[in-house]
């Protein structure tokens, strides 16, 4: 089987399909999921921390200098935390979404094993093999 063979069943697979979909469809998820915690989230932390806006939030290390055109250096850990809850918070909707569709794609019931022979089958089998050894 030549390179482009392999290719074409690799890309016409049904595995890669689904898995570009999922890509974009995450990636969209993503996006409302950034504004959600913009937007919704992160003023109800601003308001429970008084007015403290979370993705502003940092250890200046040195201050900006207008007069010799040095800017500020800062450590940024309110853009951190901000995206670490982001990241919380897809984390528990996508837990959310596969253990809801777990839930609705039931496994299949297993075949029923085919049933062995009985207890007393097997001793009696093993009797009679004991009868002949003797």
């Amino acid at each position: 089987m030549s390179i482009a063979d392999e290719f074409k069943a690799f890309i016409s697979g049904g595995n890669v399909i689904d898995l570009a979909v999922g890509v974009v469809i995450g990636a969209a998820f993503g996006k409302i999921v950034a504004a959600f915690v913009d937007k919704v989230i992160m003023p109800v932390v601003g308001l429970l921390t008084g007015g403290v806006d979370l993705a502003g939030m940092k250890i200046v290390l040195q201050a900006a200098d207008e007069a010799a055109k040095k800017a500020e250096v800062a450590i940024g850990y309110g853009d951190v935390l901000a995206a670490t809850l982001n990241f919380v918070i897809v984390g528990f909707v996508l837990f959310l979404v596969v253990k809801a569709y777990n839930r609705v794609k039931a496994p299949a019931p297993a075949p029923a094993a085919p049933a062995g022979p009985s207890q007393e089958e097997l001793l009696a089998e093993i009797r009679d093999l004991l009868k002949k050894q003797s």
